[in-house]
């Protein structure tokens, strides 16, 4: 059986003939590479900076003695899940987006359990923590699955 005309197929609402808005594509990878970046600056911070000077009494409360496990958690799964997404996604990988939608929760759960350790609040969690959702909203228009165009664009 053969396929409709283009005209006739329906269209995913967000999408361009089913590929993802270039704009949203690129904003994906921009924020994958910001998150990416914080976190391996970071957890190397943690780790050969001396907690990026942060006091040591900071992890009282918490199942920590130094910031070496916290480090290696920020290093490797925060930074690892985010450059396995950069990476798929730089290759269009099929499960790129699998990996963006890890990433991104990574990076939610990281924050979550930061703050809810850590005594005090610090500017850094609510950007990262809007960075996260960011990274989870743009996978969404890039799938298609929220909608982003002008109202007239919408089918009645």
């Amino acid at each position: 059986m053969a396929s409709p005309p283009a005209s006739v197929r329906p269209a995913v609402l967000g999408t361009d003939r089913g590929q993802p808005r270039r704009s949203w594509w690129l904003g994906l990878l921009i924020v994958g590479w910001f998150n990416l970046l914080s976190a391996l600056s970071g957890g190397i911070g943690l780790l050969f900076a001396n907690g990026l000077g942060m006091p040591l009494y900071l992890l009282d409360d918490s199942p920590f003695d130094s910031f070496i496990v916290p480090g290696l958690i920020l290093l490797l799964i925060v930074g690892g899940t985010q450059a396995l997404a950069v990476l798929l996604q730089h290759r269009r990988h099929p499960w790129f987006p699998a990996a963006a939608g890890v990433a991104g929760f990574g990076m939610i759960i990281w924050i979550y359990v930061e703050v809810a350790l850590l005594p005090g609040y610090a500017f850094l969690m609510t950007l990262y923590f809007s960075t996260a959702v960011l990274q989870l909203v743009f996978l969404l228009l890039c799938l298609g699955i929220l909608p982003a165009g002008r109202a007239s664009d919408r089918p009645k």
